[in-house]
């Protein structure tokens, strides 16, 4: 779906809640802060939640002003961004990584969208790729859909935690981030949206998502440990359609066998022969 920015009357528009976790990002983050302070859209609060910085991010927050700060001790990002939905006022929230860039139009983009599909609860923009300062295509797989796209969704991240904006009652129908995962926690959140509802695309790159640097979450090696546990927690939950639950113990396993061969790789055979049973569980023959 696309959609062109609107002009906008401030006194008839919602509130938008835009949360920004960082962590020793001291060296982007204020490039995040002045992407959202350049926003054509008027009526945002932006709530930037520093999760335990050690570098001197607090000490340059102290000397801006257009943004809330609330600092915590070092829980993670899940943690951050959940802290920041508590404390927001908004009907709508909307999340962008400290090393992560808004256009201009984004909110204003996203509100129109809203505007005109109000039984949606949550969209999503394209995005530019930067890696190394450098701008690259996306491959074919990581091509954004709109709508219900839950069984393709399983084998990656297909949504970005910049781009969305999410209407808060959302969160109180599935939950929030899962705060014991130290990754993946997008994919885990997303996974539990798309089997029940659509998620939808404003076809638009509206964001730019920078890459490369060493302190990326998603650059860890090991990232499939942590969506099986989300795709585990999903067939627990006993809440899968048929069709949905075929789907994801197909990629459970699959995920399962190579994280076990690569655990018998590195020597990790007591790690190897979970993943292996686990695989098994859910296909006894």
């Amino acid at each position: 779906m696309q959609a062109q920015a609107p002009t906008i009357d401030a006194a008839s528009q919602p509130l938008v809640s835009v949360i920004i976790p960082t962590f020793n990002r001291a060296w982007c983050l204020f490039e995040a802060i002045d992407s959202v302070l350049a926003q054509t859209y008027p009526n945002y609060e932006l709530i930037i939640i520093d999760d335990g910085s050690t570098d001197d991010t607090q000490k340059r927050l102290a000397t801006r002003d257009g943004f809330a700060v609330i600092s915590q001790q070092n829980q993670g990002v899940s943690a951050a961004r959940n802290r920041g939905i508590r404390a927001s006022k908004g009907e709508l929230i909307a999340f962008l990584d400290s090393d992560d860039l808004w256009l201009p139009d984004k909110l204003a983009v996203q509100i129109k969208f809203f505007t005109q599909n109000p039984g949606a609860m949550i969209c999503q923009t394209q995005e530019i790729w930067i890696r190394n300062g450098k701008r690259i295509n996306p491959k074919n797989r990581h091509r954004k859909a709109s709508g219900y796209f839950f069984e393709r969704s399983l084998e990656l991240c297909l949504v970005s935690p910049s781009a969305v904006m999410v209407k808060r009652e959302l969160f109180d129908k599935l939950g929030h981030f899962d705060e014991h995962l130290p990754a993946c926690e997008d994919y885990d959140l997303w996974l539990r949206i798309g089997a029940n509802l659509p998620i939808y695309l404003v076809d638009e790159p509206l964001i730019v998502k920078r890459g490369g640097h060493a302190d990326q979450l998603s650059s860890n090696p090991g990232l499939d440990k942590f969506r099986i546990q989300s795709i585990q927690k999903l067939l627990e939950g006993g809440e899968l359609s048929l069709e949905q639950q075929t789907a994801a113990i197909n990629v459970l396993q699959k995920k399962c066998q190579i994280f076990a061969a690569g655990c018998g790789k590195r020597g990790k055979r007591e790690e190897m022969r979970y993943y292996r049973d686990l695989s098994r569980k859910y296909n006894p023959n």
